[in-house]
């Protein structure tokens, strides 16, 4: 007789995977891997346009717009358009690829350097612009995709 015991004690029985294995690991595996791309491609485009100490971030600005119309397209055809995607689909893309490229960890320490370069109104500019920037790139995709669906293949 096997002396094998479970986590709950039970003898016999074969142990007891992590509960991250049992549900969610194939889901925290899509992220990262997605997150890990995501974070890749930003920081590509900051090698492709650095911001100078005293620049306006244009780079970050651009970023994160660029993935809020990503994540509004997504969103609606994952979602909406009852696409029959893969469950993994929306987690690897939306929160891994894209929430790994958009930023707002690197968009908040630009506007606190804007302040302390003494730009108080390229800061509030910055600040809230990339806002109204973000939520309009989001709706605007989400829209047009809509838009799209409803016309069909060409």
């Amino acid at each position: 007789m096997s002396s094998h015991r479970t986590a709950t004690g039970a003898p016999g029985a074969p142990p007891r995977r992590p509960a991250l294995l049992r549900g969610q690991g194939p889901t925290v595996a899509a992220v990262a891997v997605g997150g890990a791309i995501g974070a890749a491609l930003r920081y590509g485009a900051v090698l492709l346009r650095p911001t100078s100490p005293g620049a306006f971030p244009w780079t970050t600005l651009l970023v994160n717009v660029v993935g809020c119309a990503a994540i509004g397209v997504l969103l609606v055809l994952v979602v909406e358009a009852r696409s029959g995607a893969h469950p993994l689909l929306r987690p690897l893309l939306g929160t891994g690829v894209l929430g790994g490229f958009t930023t707002f960890s690197t968009y908040a320490v630009d506007v606190q350097r804007l302040i302390d370069l003494n730009e108080p109104g390229r800061a509030l500019a910055y600040l809230l612009g990339t806002v109204l920037a973000a939520l309009g790139a989001v709706w605007a995709a989400a829209t047009l995709t809509r838009l799209a669906l409803r016309k069909g293949p060409a």
